[in-house]
């Protein structure tokens, strides 16, 4: 799966390059600091690993629609002119207060964790949250609102195969999702002649000092393990260890320019490094034309952002209301059109190829390409390569950062 076009990738960053980058990131830096929130006694407040449907009607038995809701979400994810909201709210007179407060996926679990471990509402119905730690805290210490998936019957019925019972939620008991992207390889090809298709090439002493590679552990550590054949969602410590004493000779033969963040961007476009770890939404923002973005064959990552509605919402049926109308392929075509990640609603593809054939000039060519790219609607086979961070116990934790960790740090 290889995009060379930059139209192919139209408006990718444009709503996520910083949020793809920060969330990634902070999931990882803040391993220690849900840690120390758990030392400080707010684990164990009534944990969410199961639900019964005895959970769902004893919180949902009591709500009822308001005709109003607010919502959190990340910059960029929604219609400059708020398309998709105001036909919400014609389709269902729900009255929507939208606000792009979530800037870093730590600092917002920061935000909303002491008011909802006093059962206090944080102001928003419905909030968008990356698979990762943070969401994960939310889960275990019972922050988040059982969903009643009878009042889902559009997620059933149109959500893609990929989409329902993650590892990370099984059975979509508190999330749905909202769109996901994919971690990859980006390289120049100024520099790198040879066609790349494998994470064994980013251990290639060939591109020694011209490598980079992520010092996110999360990610870090699943290309390790995809280099092994290791699944991470299935991974175990041996395979942990195993993943890091490659990554650490990769480091110690000089393969590895820079640990990146964020400024791999400047980096590969320049030619300080010619292949790197890479998020595909980021390769928008390369200003050259000879940048490639690359699922490579052993597999990339796939991250994904959730709704969710915190238990002490106030409009809790309004928020599911609008969960479930996003999953009308209808509904989702205009949403998906701005955002170009890859949408959960898989039948859209046809209306955004119908708007195409509709639309003249550089519209018509970007909705062409748009319905035709794999960074929005992979195909099963693509999804099948695709794999999520592995699922983690604090005890687990503590031992992954352990291992990884040390790695971009010289130890």
């Amino acid at each position: 799966m290889t995009i060379t076009d930059p139209a192919f990738l139209r408006g990718l960053v444009r709503p996520r390059m910083a949020r793809s980058t920060v969330s990634r990131r902070q999931a990882v830096q803040l391993l220690g600091a849900g840690l120390a929130l758990a030392a400080c006694g707010i684990e164990g407040q009534g944990g969410q690993e199961k639900v019964s449907q005895t959970d769902v009607q004893r919180y949902w038995s009591s709500k009822a629609r308001t005709g109003r809701l607010s919502w959190a979400n990340w910059p960029g994810y929604m219609q400059d002119d708020h398309e998709t909201i105001k036909a919400f709210e014609k389709a269902t007179g729900i009255k929507v207060s939208y606000k792009e407060v979530i800037q870093e996926t730590g600092p917002w679990f920061g935000k909303i964790q002491a008011p909802l471990a006093a059962g206090q509402s944080i102001g928003f119905d419905l909030m968008v949250m990356t698979n990762g730690i943070q969401l994960e805290k939310c889960r275990q210490l019972g922050y988040l609102a059982p969903l009643d998936r009878s009042r889902l019957g559009n997620f059933a019925a149109h959500a893609g195969p990929g989409f329902k019972n993650p590892p990370w939620d099984p059975g979509n008991s508190f999330t749905v999702p909202y769109q996901s992207g994919i971690t990859g390889i980006a390289y120049n090809t100024r520099y790198v002649k040879d066609e790349i298709t494998s994470i064994a090439q980013l251990f290639d002493p060939a591109y020694s000092g011209k490598i980079g590679m992520m010092g996110d552990s999360q990610e870090l550590g699943n290309f390790g393990m995809f280099l092994l054949g290791v699944d991470p969602e299935k991974s175990t410590p041996a395979d942990w260890e195993r993943a890091a004493a490659k990554l650490r000779e990769q480091r110690d033969k000089g393969i590895v320019r820079k640990y990146y963040n964020q400024d791999y961007v400047d980096a590969v476009s320049k030619g300080d490094v010619w292949l790197t770890m890479a998020w595909s939404g980021d390769v928008y923002s390369l200003t050259s034309p000879d940048v490639r973005f690359v699922v490579p064959k052993e597999g990339g990552t796939l991250w994904t952002d959730n709704m969710c509605i915190p238990k002490t919402a106030e409009n809790p049926v309004d928020a599911m209301t609008l969960m479930d109308w996003l999953y009308m392929p209808a509904n989702n075509a205009p949403l998906t059109e701005f955002v170009n990640y890859i949408t959960p609603v898989p039948a859209t593809k046809q209306i955004v190829a119908a708007d195409a054939a509709k639309a003249t000039g550089n519209d018509r060519r970007d909705l062409t390409r748009l319905s035709t790219s794999p960074l929005v609607f992979p195909s099963e086979t693509d999804l099948a390569r695709l794999r999520y961070y592995r699922r983690l116990t604090q005890a687990e934790e503590t031992k992954y950062q352990g291992v990884f960790g040390p790695i971009t740090k010289g130890s």
